[in-house]
């Protein structure tokens, strides 16, 4: 079996663990970004994580932590394969000689490559994602919030490509989520052989444990959401705003206006829930995707 095989499977392994893991604090994140600011002397609609988790479970019950995950779901696994088959040829580019392991700065370069090609797939990906988490946060926030709602992905595709510019529509938020993708992935990967090569005492990692690998992948995810979160909210916000009567005309002006009326906080919205989702979810992707490469040989 070929590497690009190995990588392919391995990170596709990798990234139903992550999701299965994940989601419902991803849920939680989006509609903590994406809830609309209150009007003077009104209270947001989430007071916080527990808040929203508590709200959504009564109104929509335990699936309403998994809305949306239909898009990722299907794509989940290939944006882990197309993550971790991008990064396994740079590896390729930039070794030396076969089987040698390459340096914490080579990680990083190989990241940086793998994030520009996956940020084509998750781009049209989480804006599906974002418009079915954010639609019950934004139901409540009047009509002139001109929210549509949706009935599932399909729903979502079929609105943005007949009344928001057709394909073009669907990589809405594209230049955020370069710049998520780019410099978390540099740092992610980065990160993950970093402490992989301190647990191991240098650049041989193959006899790492499962509880090594566990902690450097949850760490290495972390690292991502510190590094990128501003960037996570732009993305959101510009993703899940109306096309026909836009409150932001690119990621500067939305990253201006949150800052503006809602200062630092307003750009860290929903950080809790995307670090507490972050290490659990990327230590079981890491792990699954070692195991199950190793595993092939």
């Amino acid at each position: 079996m070929g590497e690009v095989t190995k990588d392919l499977a391995a990170g596709t392994v990798g990234g139903v663990a992550q999701l299965i893991c994940g989601h419902p604090f991803d849920t939680i994140k989006v509609k903590l970004q994406s809830q609309p600011t209150p009007l003077p002397g009104q209270l947001p609609k989430y007071s916080g994580g527990i808040d929203a988790v508590k709200q959504t479970v009564a109104g929509e019950g335990l699936r309403g932590l998994y809305k949306g995950m239909g898009a990722p779901l299907a794509t989940v696994a290939a944006y882990n394969a197309l993550l971790f088959t991008a990064r396994g040829k740079m590896e390729a580019l930039l070794r030396s000689q076969p089987g040698v392991p390459l340096s914490v700065n080579q990680q990083c370069v190989c990241g940086a490559g793998a994030g520009v090609a996956v940020s084509f797939l998750a781009c049209p990906t989480e804006l599906i994602k974002c418009r079915l988490q954010a639609q019950s946060a934004l139901a409540d926030s009047g009509p002139s919030a001109g929210a549509v709602k949706y009935g599932g992905p399909i729903d979502v595709v079929k609105h943005v490509l007949k009344s928001e510019g057709g394909v073009r529509g669907l990589f809405k938020g594209m230049v955020p989520t370069l710049a998520r993708e780019v410099p978390g992935n540099a740092l992610v990967f980065g990160v993950y052989e970093a402490l992989k090569q301190f647990f191991a005492g240098g650049r041989d990692t193959s006899g790492l444990g499962m509880g090594s690998l566990l902690v450097a992948g949850g760490l290495a995810g972390a690292s991502f959401w510190v590094s990128i979160y501003p960037t996570d909210v732009v993305k959101s916000v510009i993703q899940v705003d109306n096309y026909k009567n836009p409150k932001f005309s690119g990621s500067i002006d939305a990253y201006k206006k949150i800052f503006a009326s809602e200062g630092v906080k307003g750009l860290y919205k929903g950080f809790g829930p995307a670090m507490a989702r972050s290490v659990p979810a990327n230590a079981a992707c890491f792990m699954a995707y070692e195991m199950t490469k190793s595993s092939l040989g």
